[in-house]
């Protein structure tokens, strides 16, 4: 059953230029993008969409990273998304991350992992909904026109 779900492209990987190696990986494993942008978290942004992590030792750290430069947020859409992204991105810390996974291959640690991507679908909701209107959200298939 095609679901939704929604990922952060942090900031290591964008500054990196890993930006469209990772959307590569998460298009071919057969993702259709339903919205997409590059942005800044500011302050208030991380603490909202971190709140979760409210109170536990490495928030200012996660919030401070999460702040430092440009990410890109996607709402994608695929077959159990949530699970299917999931397995795409690889365990939290890259070292233990499989092989040809996200974070095994743009990852160098806990904290810049390359990418986020929401643990359950009603997170997912919750976070695409702080970045993106429902007029940003692109609903119909989409295909390359003929100019024929």
């Amino acid at each position: 059953m095609k679901t939704r779900t929604f990922t952060i492209i942090k900031p290591d990987a964008v500054a990196g230029g890993y930006t469209g190696k990772i959307l590569d990986m998460i298009l071919a494993d057969g993702f259709t993008i339903r919205a997409m942008k590059m942005t800044f978290m500011n302050r208030n942004d991380a603490a909202r969409f971190y709140a979760v992590h409210r109170g536990k030792p490495f928030f200012e750290a996660l919030s401070t990273y999460m702040t430092s430069g440009a990410i890109v947020v996607a709402l994608l859409e695929g077959e159990d998304a949530v699970d299917s992204l999931r397995r795409l991105v690889g365990a939290t810390d890259p070292r233990n991350a499989d092989e040809g996974t996200i974070r095994r291959m743009f990852g160098t640690d806990l904290t810049r992992n390359a990418i986020h991507a929401s643990d359950c679908a009603e997170n997912a909701e919750k976070e695409w909904k702080q970045f993106f209107d429902e007029k940003e959200i692109v609903e119909v298939d989409y295909s390359p026109c003929s100019f024929e």
